[in-house]
């Protein structure tokens, strides 16, 4: 176990009237990768959303790096260093390959106002498309992209939703292989959302398991067998 960069007691989420998430606890360690699994709409994206600050939450506490977070909203959790790459990637499509990278720097102090060369080590691809528009890029390769934007950031706290969806097989290989770089890194902590079972538990320091909106398993991979995980998940 590494040091709680995020921990979660009790949260609750509500759109309109109707409970999403109902008294979730959970942690996340630096240097390691927490994948957050389920069948769909258990909630899976609406806990992220609530860590990112893009959904507030209706209750429970909520602390980063051991300092309480209020009511913050997404642009002051990225300050903090909490970065979210949502579901279908939400790149901006007439922006150039350049210009989207640049869209990281708004939480940035005007000093960090660059990409690092780190960026385009883990996606050389993006090098090489920097003046091609977004929406000419694969799916696969956006999705490097809305990655890459994050990294832009320099997170503590990196929230991937379901990165492998839609996705050909090579670039989920090197997806794949970019969050271990940043596992190993042990700088950061990152919880992953994950329906390719595969994926996940190749990846996954610990499991945590919705259902319905509550916590049907927490633990840790090394406790965790195969098939009754995917048992879990499967229900």
């Amino acid at each position: 176990m590494g040091d709680s960069l995020l921990e979660i007691e009790n949260l609750t989420l509500h759109y309109g009237g109707s409970k999403i998430l109902n008294g979730i606890s959970m942690s996340a360690e630096r240097g390691e990768v927490t994948c957050v699994m389920g069948t769909n709409g258990v909630g899976k994206t609406s806990l992220l959303k609530a860590i990112s600050g893009t959904h507030p939450r209706s209750g429970g506490s909520y602390r980063l790096q051991g300092k309480e977070v209020d009511r913050a909203n997404a642009h002051m959790l990225a300050q903090r260093g909490v970065a979210y790459v949502p579901q279908g990637r939400e790149i901006f499509p007439f922006l150039t390959v350049r210009e989207n990278l640049e869209t990281g720097f708004a939480c940035l102090p005007k000093q960090e106002r660059h990409i690092p060369d780190e960026v385009f080590e883990l996606f050389p691809i993006l090098k090489e498309f920097l003046s091609r528009r977004g929406g000419d890029l694969s799916g696969g390769q956006q999705q490097q992209l809305a990655i890459a934007r994050a990294l832009i950031t320099r997170p503590s706290l990196l929230l991937l939703d379901e990165p492998t969806e839609g996705i050909q097989p090579n670039i989920i290989k090197q997806i794949g292989e970019v969050i271990k770089l940043l596992r190993e890194r042990g700088d950061m902590a990152i919880v992953l959302v994950e329906q390719f079972f595969d994926f996940a538990f190749e990846l996954g320091d610990k499991f945590v398991v919705l259902e319905r909106g509550q916590i049907k398993l927490d633990q840790p991979a090394a406790r965790t067998e195969r098939d009754v995980l995917h048992a879990a998940v499967s229900v």
